[in-house]
């Protein structure tokens, strides 16, 4: 069973703002892993992360179309705290749910999108782990 912590949800909260941006990979048509950073991650539920994600033709958008699965890095180095999240991306229809993952980006990243031309994504986590042990597992 998947239940993000709310230690979770408030280091993933911070981490753009702590100097500790997420760190992401997908996988592309070519079946090669692309890895961004994406300082909007938020716990957006008790099993899903969301992302903002600026317009961008060829992006992750486009990625997740043809292969959903997405990992996500938080780490602390000077706390010792990591985790890795492993889920399924889906682009977000709803635009009451965009707001929201909009609103609940840093306000750096909302800056960066002012018109709001980008998308929100949800990721429903499958799997979390730690130290190289898992946590939790759908």
């Amino acid at each position: 069973m998947i239940e993000l912590t709310d230690e979770m949800r408030t280091r993933i909260g911070s981490a753009l703002d702590d100097g500790l941006p997420v760190v992401t990979s997908s996988v592309g048509p070519d079946g090669q892993p692309t890895i961004s950073f994406y300082g909007s991650t938020q716990v957006f539920s008790a099993d899903q992360l969301a992302i903002w994600v600026r317009a961008r033709p060829g992006g992750l958008t486009d990625r997740i179309k043809q292969n959903p699965k997405m990992a996500f890095l938080y780490r602390n180095p000077a706390e010792r705290i990591g985790w890795q999240f492993h889920g399924r991306a889906k682009l977000v229809e709803d635009a009451t749910i965009a707001q929201q993952v909009y609103d609940n980006s840093p306000e750096r990243e909302r800056n960066s999108d002012p018109d709001r031309e980008g998308h929100a994504i949800l990721i429903d986590v499958d799997k979390v782990v730690a130290r190289g042990e898992v946590l939790m597992e759908r």
